[in-house]
């Protein structure tokens, strides 16, 4: 089974323009997130997806395999989908987010390998156990499975709601790193988007309403997206002291 991991990285953002390039203790952004993908065992290869010229001329720079995509996609998924074009021999395509300058290697390989031990998985992508302190904040997206592991639903709202909290109730937020087997990544791009997808602005949830299963694995990774300022003063305090 040929994997590949894939980065959509586009420069403009509304809240951290040219955020890719933003630099994290003297290496842009991107590099930072491709050296991660790198330490990942089961993808023969990774490649940065970019709208923009000085994306893509950064990661040639740094000796990175690097697509300009068209700078008209809608969404991540649809630059994902044009890559995979270019890759007709591969079987499933990893989808990191070019802002995870801290993502686990293992997280990479435990999703790629979860397509080894189900035949019929078309996609999937990971949660981990919320601080209650973004209970209520809706640029945490929650997300509960069944009790085989699929997604029920994804939210911005706090899902389930604790009217009966049992001992061990937990809040789960998504990690919006997916995984998906090529062909299906092809017509799911092409789907059209759906009600709760509008709704929520939450795309995977196109994948739902269209009858399709999304395999969710437990991690315990705790990482800083980096979407703001303050999350890049975060990050680059958190690299500080991992380099020291």
């Amino acid at each position: 089974m040929k994997v590949i991991c894939v980065i959509p990285a586009r420069y403009a953002s509304t809240r951290l323009p040219g955020k890719p390039l933003s630099m994290i203790c003297g290496k842009p952004m991107i590099q930072r997130v491709y050296e991660q993908a790198c330490k990942a065992e089961v993808p023969e290869k990774v490649v940065v997806a970019t709208d923009h010229e000085l994306v893509f001329n950064a990661v040639k720079a740094f000796g990175g395999n690097v697509i300009m995509t068209s700078a008209d996609h809608p969404s991540g998924t649809d630059r994902l989908a044009e890559v995979a074009l270019n890759y007709p021999d591969v079987a499933v395509i990893v989808n990191v987010q070019g802002d995870e300058p801290m993502i686990p290697p293992e997280v990479i390989d435990d999703l790629a390998n979860t397509f080894e031990d189900d035949a019929d998985l078309s996609m999937a992508t990971l949660k981990v156990e919320m601080q209650q302190e973004d209970y209520d904040n809706p640029a945490a997206v929650k997300v509960v499975t069944d009790l085989n592991g699929y997604a029920l639903y994804f939210s911005r709202s706090q899902i389930p709601y604790p009217r009966n909290m049992p001992a061990d109730y937990k809040v789960f937020k998504h990690v919006g790193i997916y995984a998906y087997r090529r062909d299906f990544l092809l017509k799911y791009a092409a789907l059209t988007p759906t009600p709760l997808e509008r709704a929520e602005s939450l795309e995977q949830l196109r994948a739902l309403e269209n009858g399709y299963k999304i395999k969710v694995l437990e991690s315990d990774f705790q990482g800083v997206g980096v979407d703001t300022p303050e999350d890049l003063a975060r990050v680059n305090e958190i690299f500080a002291k991992i380099e020291e």
